[in-house]
């Protein structure tokens, strides 16, 4: 298994000198952020411009990880492939097809995205949907031999009452979405932090799709018992300070939250799992600046590599 983490939190500084700083501290690969460079996403980063991406430049940029003793485990760009604006959406789409090209170029094996949720429809009727759009994406990918790997966060930011923005976010789920598309390069980009302030027992569910975990999000999650006592497991519902805010749970760094990373990393190796476990790093205690967010990675690093 190799440690990374994903890139977009370093902000706009080059690409080059995430590698040189990654391979510094230990890390063997990385998650690259190929959102457009115009967009509104939290959590997002073009260190790829994938609008212009040449082979020219992913010739250069295999150099420079080869260098650097690096590898990219995935190209993310995680957005909501089933929007109810058919404009929005299809250019999700169209980005997300120039995504799969340029992991070709660069001879990585993962994209991670989300499935999405159009908010006008059933979630029944979202799987509909998500057929329809993606059965041709996995087609694309498949002839590229890229893999498509869906972390499950539920999004709860996209929805105003902070209900599931997605069709992926459980175990329930999982099952619906590779039934509908039972494609051998469709699988998890598996994070136990969701599964966690979800009520869901993470453990079991990674045991139960081992076959279909394809990569690993590291990633906290700190419940906190007496908000979720006073808001209850629905979340806050007044005087929220944004739609994210559901008032009992916060992401950490891993180590500093409520997830058991040696049980979960000793179930990664009896599942005989071999990939990449990248860090996303969403702790806002460290992330006031770049030597904070560095420091946030390299905590994380250190717990993980610790129990490895």
């Amino acid at each position: 298994m190799k440690l990374g983490f994903l890139t977009g939190i370093m902000g706009d500084i080059p690409l080059e000198e995430k590698i040189k700083w990654a391979h510094k501290i230990g890390f063997e690969t990385l998650e690259v952020s190929c959102w457009p460079k115009a967009n509104t996403r939290d959590y997002s980063g073009s260190d790829i411009d994938i609008e212009k991406f040449t082979p020219e430049e992913a010739k250069n940029l295999k150099k420079i990880l080869k260098d650097n003793a690096m590898s990219i485990a995935t190209l993310a760009y995680y957005d909501n492939n089933l929007h109810h604006d058919l404009e929005k959406r299809h250019a999700y789409n169209n980005h997300l097809l120039k995504v799969i090209d340029a992991a070709f170029l660069l001879g990585v094996r993962n994209v991670g995205t989300f499935i999405g949720r159009d908010l006008t429809l059933t979630i029944e009727e979202n799987f509909d949907e998500m057929v329809k759009v993606f059965q041709p994406i996995l087609e694309y990918a498949k002839s590229k031999d890229i893999r498509i790997i869906i972390e499950n966060c539920s999004m709860p930011g996209w929805h105003k009452d902070g209900w599931a923005g997605t069709i992926s976010y459980s175990p329930e789920l999982w099952e619906e979405m590779f039934k509908r598309l039972p494609y051998d390069n469709f699988g998890l980009n598996f994070d136990p932090s969701h599964l966690v302030w979800l009520g869901i027992d993470y453990i079991k569910a990674l045991k139960d799709f081992r076959e279909k975990v394809f990569t690993v999000h590291a990633k906290d999650t700190e419940i906190l018992e007496d908000e979720k006592h006073y808001f209850s497991i629905l979340g806050k519902q007044l005087g929220k300070k944004d739609t994210w805010d559901l008032g009992f749970w916060r992401h950490r760094m891993p180590g500093k939250g409520d997830i058991d990373w040696q049980k979960f990393i000793d179930t990664l190796k009896e599942i005989n799992f071999n990939n990449e476990i990248i860090i996303e790093h969403e702790d806002l205690e460290y992330q006031d600046s770049l030597e904070r967010i560095k420091e946030g990675l390299e905590i994380g690093y250190k717990y993980l590599k610790d129990r490895m």
